[in-house]
């Protein structure tokens, strides 16, 4: 008698162990269909992946977020919604716009940007952002009369920056009484350049620059080597650009191959 009924515990114990097996696999089971773990651990991958972080009290919401899905799922498979020309339509684009992201992160990884390509492109900025920064105050005004005015007035004792306030026609620098802050050369119009680096510390211009903007009275308020960050401050700025370089190059080099009739 205990001899057999030994085989049909053995098979009852065995086939437990295989349900609670294909349990510890699913999430819930909603309406009799089974939610598998696994999307808990897809839905947790898509938000890291847009730059979000999962914390751990996160992750019951999560699971709670699978599970609504599915039961909202259902429901809208119940009602036909996946068989309308609309649903098949927005399932094309989902499915274009997911596998040309996975194109491109595929390109992101197989062509990271190196240490190499930051270190050259960081020289390249020092290159062309060193020497001289200045810190200088400019008036402008529409007419070369009232320019000339102003340098007249000004030479005679006038206050500058009252008339920067009063007078200018660039209102950034004009509220604060004609100061530009401190910037390279480079990041003025030509005209404007010339006719600054020509001046000392404390020099204003004797005659009025003209420039696409109008007539400038510029002063040289004070000069400085230039202060540039190192390279690790600007180092993930710098691959992040090389990045977005890199795509649009590897963008146009599709297109140019592409055969468009």
């Amino acid at each position: 008698m205990k001899k057999q009924l030994l085989p049909s515990l053995v098979a009852v114990a065995v086939l437990g162990t295989a349900a609670l097996s294909a349990s510890a696999q699913n999430l819930a089971i909603v309406n009799g269909k089974p939610v598998p773990l696994e999307r808990v651990k897809v839905l947790k991958q898509q938000i890291e992946r847009s730059g979000r972080q999962v914390p751990a009290e996160m992750e019951a919401q999560i699971k709670e977020e699978v599970i609504a899905r599915e039961i909202f799922l259902q429901e809208a498979t119940k009602r036909g919604l996946d068989a309308t020309p609309e649903y098949k339509q927005q399932m094309d684009l989902a499915r274009q716009t997911i596998l040309i992201r996975e194109l491109f992160v595929d390109y992101q990884k197989k062509n990271p940007v190196t240490d190499a390509e930051i270190k050259a492109e960081y020289d390249k900025f020092v290159a062309a952002n060193a020497g001289k920064e200045y810190r200088a105050s400019h008036i402008l005004v529409e007419s070369e009369d009232r320019a000339k005015a102003i340098i007249a007035e000004v030479k005679a004792g006038k206050k500058f920056e009252d008339i920067a306030k009063k007078e200018s026609k660039d209102p950034g620098s004009g509220a604060q009484g004609g100061d530009l802050g401190w910037a390279s050369p480079a990041n003025y119009v030509p005209e404007f350049t010339e006719a600054m680096v020509k001046l000392q510390k404390g020099g204003l211009t004797d005659a009025p620059v003209k420039s696409q903007f109008g007539w400038h009275i510029i002063r040289v308020d004070d000069l400085r080597d230039a202060q540039l960050p190192s390279l690790d401050d600007i180092k993930p700025q710098i691959a992040e650009q090389l990045e977005q370089q890199k795509m649009m190059q590897f963008q146009e080099s599709l297109r140019a191959k592409a055969k468009v009739q």
